[in-house]
């Protein structure tokens, strides 16, 4: 027996007596207990609720069986699954981690096994007649450590066994690639039917192994061999689906798979992942309405903010923006706004690309590549760029369609934030727990006027830097600026410039404004004069904020900030 307080809100005053009610607390028996919420009701989502239970979310739900025999909602791409599949051609995809590449496999999984119990009242049981069984092979190469030759070879060879356990091993296979082309023609031939290969995070061996040349060409060498099969045994194919994070090209472990179709970056795909607008309207209007009950916001602010915090991927020019799901399904179940997406976890070869690189961070808010560039990752390259944007932290903002060039920035605040946060103890001299302490009391003394205690801080960051950085010595100093001013903006109105040498900085307070000018080698009254020469302070000049003209000069020979002067 369940007992239930129900708290229902209306729109319409009603009286009993000489009392204005606005609020009825319902007090309800129920005999069977099941998943369910319970939520606050208005005229615009009463309709949304069917037997007073919102749709159970499918927070950490990765097969397609489970999510529809548990009754989880479900966000119907099967139109795009049954397109695909229709065709014999094999299929890549990139996409972030936990944007549901998974799930995606799973679901091309149920359908080539026939499970058509399984997609009642989805798109696709309107346009497939048949529901035929394949053999079906599906390789995860997602939850497993890749940390020398072996493990990899271990990994491949443990699945193999799994398969040839069903379908027999001949005699004088021996390699990987032989025992994977075997096990393929022998499914084909005891079945009758074209086998159904799908990998899920293809390349989760060689992202491991980024940094380490060696493992990383043995890794290539070994999947190259085993992926070249799939080309090898098209005969004996039916279908042929692989998902990533990232596409490798000198590295590539596709080169004897020429027949392979990217459709990472193709429109009518775009939302074969994630979740577009209109399917968050579509299929969570009510999940929606009850966020904003809980958050005392409106029903568009809390749209407003959801767009601003997890929306904004574009995968090529002119699409649709998509919503990261595994952060959007989580700020749903709690209510609550948060970082989900990122505090999964973000590989440290990242910020080890961009160092090893010496990357200007400046111009990661506004990067500029081309097509060739973005869809393939080479091992030699020094532009760490391509890995950034294919791991999700960077995505697709302008197009210019005359040169083919494509213009990159963070997605939404979740990533841009969280991203900048997770490189400042890299770059600072601040260890990774008391960096957001850190950031607090910058942004606290920003708000106080205490400047002082701002640039002592600031100090402390650039204590300790290495002598090797002394040829990117300025580069050093702009990136810490350059990270400091853009976590300081999220919570006060910032701005940070550079050009050839030339550092500035700008932060404004409800009370106070700051303009700061920096100069490497050169003196603190050399900044400040600087100030008054280019006239950084004219657009405030009528305001009513108190001003301070901040001039600061970083040395060389120190390796840190040396002085400031501040002029009211």
């Amino acid at each position: 027996m369940l007992f239930v307080w129900y708290k229902v809100s209306f729109d319409e005053k009603w009286s009993h007596g000489s009392a204005v009610c606005e609020t009825v607390y319902f007090f309800v028996e129920f005999v069977c207990v099941f998943p369910w919420k319970c939520v606050s009701l208005n005229n615009q989502n009463r309709g949304k609720i069917m037997d007073g239970i919102l749709r159970k979310l499918p927070i950490g739900i990765q097969t397609f069986e489970k999510l529809r025999e548990g009754d989880y909602l479900y966000v119907d791409k099967t139109a795009l699954v049954w397109r695909i599949a229709s065709t014999e051609t094999p299929y890549f995809l990139s996409r972030p981690r936990r944007f549901g590449k998974s799930l995606l496999l799973s679901t091309f999984e149920a359908y080539f096994e026939g499970k058509k119990e399984l997609f009642e009242g989805l798109a696709i049981a309107d346009m497939e007649k048949e529901w035929k069984t394949y053999p079906l092979f599906h390789l995860d190469l997602n939850a497993e450590k890749y940390d020398s030759p072996q493990a990899l070879v271990e990994i491949l060879s443990r699945q193999l066994t799994q398969w040839e356990l069903k379908y027999g091993k001949g005699e004088d296979e021996e390699t990987l690639s032989g025992r994977f082309a075997g096990v393929i023609r022998r499914a084909c031939e005891q079945s009758g039917r074209g086998v159904v290969v799908l990998v899920d995070e293809y390349d989760k061996p060689l992202l491991q192994a980024l940094g380490d040349d060696a493992l990383l060409d043995d890794y290539r060498k070994t999947l190259k061999a085993f992926y070249g099969v799939l080309k090898s045994s098209d005969r004996y194919l039916r279908f042929v689906f692989l998902t990533g994070v990232t596409k490798f090209a000198q590295v590539s472990v596709f080169s004897d798979l020429n027949n392979l179709n990217d459709i990472s970056m193709w429109n009518k795909y775009i939302d074969i992942c994630g979740v577009s607008e209109q399917e968050l309207y579509d299929n969570l209007d009510a999940e929606l309405h009850e966020f904003a009950n809980v958050q005392e916001v409106t029903y568009e602010e809390i749209c407003v903010r959801l767009k601003e915090m997890y929306d904004g991927y574009h995968f090529t020019h002119n699409s649709k923006g998509m919503y990261n799901p595994f952060s959007l399904l989580h700020a749903f179940n709690r209510n609550e706004f948060g970082s989900y997406w990122f505090k999964t976890g973000t590989p440290t070869y990242l910020v080890e690309l961009l160092k090893k690189h010496h990357y200007d961070l400046h111009r990661m808010a506004h990067e500029e590549t081309d097509e060739q560039v973005l869809n393939s990752i080479d091992s030699e390259s020094t532009n760490p760029i391509p890995v950034i944007y294919q791991s999700g932290y960077l995505t697709i903002k302008g197009y210019d369609e005359e040169f083919g060039i494509y213009r990159l920035g963070f997605p939404n605040r979740e990533v841009e934030e969280g991203f900048i946060r997770f490189l400042l103890p890299y770059y600072a001299n601040v260890n990774k727990v008391e960096s957001s302490f850190e950031i607090q009391k910058f942004v606290r003394e920003v708000r106080a006027g205490d400047y002082e205690s701002f640039f002592r801080r600031l100090q402390s960051f650039f204590s300790d830097i290495p002598y090797e950085l002394a040829r990117e010595l300025e580069l050093h100093y702009q990136n810490v600026l350059y990270i400091v001013c853009k976590l300081v903006g999220f919570y006060v109105k910032a701005e940070y410039h550079t050009s050839e040498g030339r550092v500035d900085m700008v932060l404004q307070t409800d009370k106070f404004i700051y303009i700061m000018e920096f100069k490497l080698n050169g003196t603190a009254e050399e900044a400040l004069q600087q100030i008054n020469d280019k006239h950084y302070s004219r657009p405030f000049e009528t305001d009513s904020r108190k001003l301070f003209k901040i001039g600061v000069n970083f040395s060389a020979q120190t390796r840190n900030i040396e002085k400031w002067l501040v002029k009211n």
